[in-house]
């Protein structure tokens, strides 16, 4: 995905499940560890293999936020950043894991997007809200809006929250995930910048404008669909160059 900060737009949906099960997805491995090789990731091998060098969890993303504090970023911030890269990695989106810190170190250093602050609410009812990112870290604002839409969900059974000036978000499906924890389903979308060509268009003119869905299961399943609404990701177009 590729998002700028003035024009991001996220929307997130929570709805009650008639039985409330917690369940959170974890990939499994043959140790509890990251695979940081390229070669690796491009297979799209969930397991070690023997001779490959694992990483603990833990130790990425103590790299990930010594990173992100060196350039200025909250310590919170560069934690919550961590988790979504983490878990994108974890979950097979390798286009959206480690291999995106440069762009948000990038960001933050160069001013395009701030380290510090918080999201602002700019308007809201029982059931809706409207957001000011501020031009934080995408998943700073995604995170704070996905637990307002369970806040709101869990108060009147439905939490829609919209928020602009944000930035890229990390995978979509972090956010589902978040609400299947919660026992609540949950939806989320985000608009990228343009560059998809629409049949027989000759500019650029839509975004690969991702959207993501999650709700529990039974005996401990769930189910989590996270994609791009054009043919292929840009990230995985990008990885794969």
């Amino acid at each position: 995905m590729i998002t700028t900060s003035a024009g991001t737009v996220r929307m997130f949906a929570i709805g009650r499940l008639i039985s409330p099960i917690t369940c959170l997805q974890k990939a499994t491995t043959s140790v509890d560890g990251f695979i940081p090789s390229r070669t690796a990731n491009r297979g799209l091998r969930t397991m070690a293999s023997p001779g490959d060098k694992v990483v603990a969890v833990d130790e990425v993303k103590r790299f990930i936020v010594d990173c992100m504090t060196k350039v200025g970023t909250d310590r919170s911030h560069s934690e919550q950043l961590a988790d979504v890269l983490v878990c994108g990695d974890h979950r097979g989106h390798y286009s959206h894991g480690l291999n995106r810190l440069d762009m948000y170190v990038r960001d933050v250093d160069k001013k395009v997007c701030n380290g510090s602050g918080s999201p602002t609410i700019l308007k809201e009812k029982a059931a809706s809200a409207w957001v000011d990112g501020n031009n934080l870290l995408g998943p700073v604002v995604g995170n704070f809006c996905m637990d307002l839409a369970m806040k709101k969900a869990r108060e009147a059974g439905v939490g829609w929250v919209v928020a602009k000036g944000s930035n890229h978000f990390g995978i979509a499906g972090w956010y589902t995930l978040k609400s299947i924890e919660q026992g609540l389903i949950g939806m989320s979308f985000t608009n990228t910048s343009p560059i998809m060509y629409p049949t027989r268009s000759s500019k650029a003119a839509l975004g690969t404008n991702p959207l993501s869905l999650g709700a529990a299961g039974v005996n401990g399943d769930s189910f989590v669909l996270d994609m791009a609404t054009t043919t292929v990701a840009i990230g995985k177009v990008r990885f794969n160059l």
